[in-house]
């Protein structure tokens, strides 16, 4: 075989030889991000949870207020509105609220009040706290010119207690969004271990395993939960509780990835390669780890960018109705207890406030596992 190349035909472009040559010498890492940068809608998805869990990180630097900090006489305030224009050009500021009965229903209402004005501040003094829970300080995202952010100002409104949605649906995000992370963590490392097991050695392990698989999917959710909720004590913390539930999710959680992966090994393990690794001295785990699953990464990056929301809608919903994080923690469930009757949804609509991020995270996380999922195996066409 002759070692000179031969020329390029005069109507391929030296430009698309040149793309060619440096797919050819491309590591896997940039075939993959070649090809997820290509995916518009995953890029806008992953650039929208990156915002989301910034927030969370950040969540009492850009808050007014503490998320228990209530107080009866500003109950289910509505949301205010920022003035950025007055008489002298750009200055944002709101105007305060005042209380008054409606004469038909006898419910407290409250309106503007132009006489009693506050001039909105970058940077601003306010409650204290611990940024990225090691740096004490008390300086906000902004606030209000001499005054307490936390007495004046409520962008969302308030809850029935009188505290800040603003406030409350970022340390919101915070909880919801770990929980959906860290579980997604734990489901993934069990799932890959005990269906790789036991797709790779079968026999009584498989059996045993699988039996395990069919014994937690068949227990109701519901009764479940419920005798979990009524099992906690009730002397246990905020910070307990929350790694309880996801610790609970996670054990439930699993099970589907691990029913998959094994399915996959079941396939691979007669596989030459595997074979190749097997009589060249290669470890089991080593094989496992190094050889069989890289071989479907694409399913599992799939997979786990889907279970993270499912992760965050099963705690919202549980929460909802009570069996899961209960007051004084927040999360989006939590939140959404207080919309639970259409009355409230009709007359106090910014209640339902924490649906909203809730939908924009699910949608973000599906878009991003497909822009993953084909990304993942850049040499499929």
């Amino acid at each position: 075989m002759s070692s000179v190349s031969e020329p390029l035909p005069p109507d391929i472009p030296a430009v698309a030889a040149a793309a060619d040559d440096r797919v050819v010498v491309a590591t896997p890492l940039q075939l993959t991000w070649w090809r997820f940068r290509k995916h518009k809608l995953a890029i806008a998805s992953a650039v929208v949870l990156i915002l989301f869990y910034l927030g969370a990180a950040l969540a009492p630097f850009l808050a007014v207020a503490e998320p228990t900090s209530g107080e009866a006489q500003r109950s289910l305030m509505p949301p205010m509105t920022i003035h950025w224009f007055d008489v002298s050009g750009f200055n944002p500021h709101v105007y305060g609220m005042k209380g008054a009965r409606d004469p038909k229903t006898f419910k407290r209402v409250f309106v503007e009040d132009p006489d009693t004005r506050y001039e909105l501040k970058l940077f601003a003094p306010g409650f204290d706290y611990k940024l990225f829970w090691l740096i004490p300080t008390n300086i906000h995202l902004f606030g209000l010119e001499g005054e307490p952010a936390d007495e004046h100002l409520f962008l969302l409104g308030t809850d029935v207690q009188g505290r800040d949605v603003f406030s409350r649906l970022l340390f919101a995000t915070q909880i919801s969004m770990s929980i959906g992370l860290v579980g997604v963590t734990l489901s993934l490392v069990l799932g890959v271990a005990l269906g790789g097991i036991s797709g790779y050695f079968g026999g009584l392990i498989d059996t045993v395993i699988q039996r395990t698989i069919e014994i937690l999917r068949s227990i109701p959710t519901i009764p479940l939960w419920m005798a979990l909720t009524a099992a906690l004590p009730r002397d246990w913390s905020v910070l307990q509780i929350y790694f309880a539930i996801t610790i609970i999710l996670s054990i439930f959680g699993w099970t589907e990835l691990a029913r998959v992966v094994r399915g996959r090994f079941l396939a691979l393990r007669e596989e030459d390669f595997v074979t190749a690794a097997l009589l060249s001295g290669a470890s089991r785990p080593r094989i496992i780890l190094r050889h069989m699953v890289p071989s479907f990464t694409s399913h599992i990056i799939a997979a786990s960018t889907l279970a993270i929301p499912e992760m965050i809608i099963a705690e919202t919903a549980l929460s909802f109705l009570g069996l899961g994080l209960q007051p004084p923690a927040v999360s989006y469930g939590v939140m959404l207890q207080a919309a639970q009757n259409v009355q409230t949804v009709a007359t106090t609509p910014w209640l339902m406030v924490p649906a909203l991020p809730v939908i924009v995270i699910v949608l973000a996380f599906n878009f991003l596992g497909d822009g993953l999922r084909d990304a993942a195996d850049p040499y499929s066409r």
